[in-house]
């Protein structure tokens, strides 16, 4: 047994990593990578066609967008941290945006040669693979001997229902390959090895992990100072002896990533269009939703996973009713080990911050407050989407599986000893509790293809240095007009567009969009009604301003919802005079502003 368990009244020791890599530690990062590829099939054999994401909604669009504008900074030598290609003049704080420059940087050579299609796939795959992998070697060097039960925790913390619902969509959820070396660093500089060393390297990891993901660094961290919290309350002398050493450890590597990220953070903070919190209101997650099965697993179903969730992106918790019972039934069995009790220590009170302000039993409200209540309001915390702590839970749950199977291995130990069907037994009870979580493909679709007018170019016969504006405005809702404009090699700047910016130039709150100007309102009105209003003057008249503010140089209908009743309202705003041109109607308004 490795130092972890054999030595409950210590903290484990974390050395070298000595175990040679061998046949079986390739095989199971093959069957990772494997794993990961046939999950995104429908992508990868799209990807020329237009794959798309089936329950990404328009983050795919978005994430594109980033990887795209970050390579053509890259290439052009500006700075990737803001831009003026999306929400014109005004532009986009992109360090706000979770623009991941800790991947998009690397991958700009394969962005600029091959799309950002290419590379949000080799994210969201490379991601699931990445985590897995990082996670399997972290404890089959330092928490298990067995390969078998250090595969099943990398295999649970790569795969795990939430990481699948952030795999339609969030690269910055699925990149996680650097969290689990952080852990280990965290505990390197608990037992006081090299803490200089361990310093540096932490904060170089800080620092490269807050450009793949802050938000998701947050969560671990809360989860790494509940076990460490649940150490310390165990073995009180050895967590005052730890002190020292990890103050020492922490100042270093502070000192480190504060140097590396000061000035991307101040950007995200206080530059140009950022903004302080992200209001959201309570979303914490319903009790329900631990028990029952995700959208994309063998178990679940779209309408019971939906009723319990904001969406198809944001499953979080879903862990399943066996796997629950399971993660009692270990806590109880290995609770006389420190490291493994303050493991399972972590893990409920991750799953209890995740339920919110309140306590919500099966979409009841129960009026009992949640320990989220005292952090709700802290700067950072403020804009957490507080149902996504439950992904904390994930590598707690693996460890305990893994440590579990450790165990029964080790009683078990040779494949012709008589116990050997213990081995057989717990392998079964884990399928059995796993595979109806276990992950099913993701559905994709080929999207639309861009209009001729943005990909064969003929936009430069009517823009020159001003924007686009399409009708209506891109947003949340539909962001197709930035794969248009990536389509158009970023050729020209857009109005309006879908981001997380401020609510105004005076208030810091964030908000997705851009500050709705009048005549987006109006146009937003029209393509969800169908009907088209009776234009004023004053509406005119405010058309030619907004017009003025977005530096417009045309005015764009591609084909839409309610195209018909667009077009009319468009020509009552502008006086009509728009050209059918490669599929689109356009209105040259260079002359109304100016």
């Amino acid at each position: 047994m490795t130092a972890l368990l054999q030595a409950p009244e210590t903290v484990p020791e974390v050395g070298e990593e000595r175990r040679r890599f061998g046949r079986a530690d390739a095989l199971v990062i093959g069957i990772y990578i494997v794993a990961a590829f046939i999950l995104y099939a429908g992508l990868w054999v799209n990807l020329g066609s237009g794959g798309y994401m089936y329950n990404s909604g328009q983050d795919q669009n978005m994430w594109e967008w980033f990887f795209a504008v970050t390579a053509h900074a890259v290439f052009n030598w500006e700075s990737p941290l803001g831009s003026t290609l999306q929400n014109y003049p005004d532009g986009v704080n992109l360090m706000a945006n979770t623009a991941m420059f800790g991947l998009g940087i690397p991958l700009s050579p394969i962005t600029q040669l091959f799309g950002p299609t290419v590379t949000w796939a080799i994210a969201l795959t490379g991601g699931l693979a990445g985590t897995s992998i990082a996670w399997y070697w972290v404890f089959s060097r330092h928490l298990v001997t067995s390969r078998t039960a250090a595969a099943i925790g990398g295999a649970f913390c790569g795969f795990a229902p939430a990481m699948i619902s952030h795999g339609n969509a969030h690269p910055n959820f699925v990149v996680l390959f650097l969290i689990p070396f952080i852990v280990m660093r965290l505990i390197r500089l608990a037992q006081g090895h090299r803490p200089v060393r361990d310093g540096i390297v932490l904060g170089l990891m800080l620092a490269y992990q807050v450009f793949l993901g802050e938000e998701p660094l947050l969560i671990m961290m809360m989860a790494f100072v509940l076990f460490a919290a649940g150490y310390a309350v165990s073995r009180p002398r050895e967590a005052l002896r730890m002190v020292k050493p990890m103050a020492g450890g922490l100042t270093v590597a502070a000192v480190v990533a504060i140097a590396i990220a000061i000035f991307p953070l101040w950007w995200q903070f206080f530059g140009p269009q950022s903004y302080r919190t992200l209001e959201h209101g309570p979303v914490g997650n319903d009790t329900a939703a631990f028990t029952r099965f995700a959208t994309e697993s063998i178990a679940g179903t779209p309408e019971a996973a939906a009723d319990v969730s904001m969406n198809r992106t944001e499953e979080n918790a879903f862990f399943g009713w066996p796997l629950i019972i399971l993660m009692v039934v270990l806590t109880v069995w290995l609770w006389r080990n420190v490291v493994a009790r303050a493991i399972a220590i972590s893990m409920f009170l991750m799953a209890w911050l995740s339920l919110g302000v309140e306590l919500i039993v099966n979409h009841e409200e129960t009026g009992v407050p949640g320990p989220w209540r005292l952090l709700a309001e802290l700067p950072l915390f403020d804009s957490l989407l507080e149902s996504r702590l439950a992904i904390g839970c994930i590598p707690a749950v693996a460890a305990l599986l893994a440590i579990a199977t450790d165990r029964v291995f080790e009683a078990a130990p040779g494949f012709r000893d008589r116990n050997l069907p213990v081995r057989f037994l717990w392998l079964g009870a884990l399928a059995a509790v796993l595979l109806p979580i276990a992950p099913t493909p993701y559905k994709t679709y080929i999207r639309p293809e861009t209009p001729a007018f943005f990909a064969d170019g003929a936009w430069r016969q009517y823009v020159g240095s001003g924007s686009v504006v399409v009708v209506p405005l891109p947003n949340g809702g539909d962001a197709r007009a930035l794969h248009w404009q990536v389509e158009a090699d970023l050729g020209f700047p857009l109005a309006d567009g879908y981001f997380v910016g401020p609510s105004g130039p005076d208030d810091k709150r964030g908000r997705y969009g851009a500050v709705n100007r009048p005549t987006a309102d109006l146009l937003a009105e029209v393509r969800d009604s169908g009907e088209v209003p009776n234009v004023t003057v004053q509406q005119r008249a405010q058309a030619v301003e907004d017009l003025k503010y977005w530096k417009a140089d045309a005015v764009v209908l591609a084909p839409v919802t309610n195209g018909n009743a667009l077009h009319q309202t468009v020509d009552q705003l502008l006086g009509g005079q728009a050209v059918y041109v490669d599929g689109v109607w356009v209105w040259d308004v260079r002359a109304l502003r100016g």
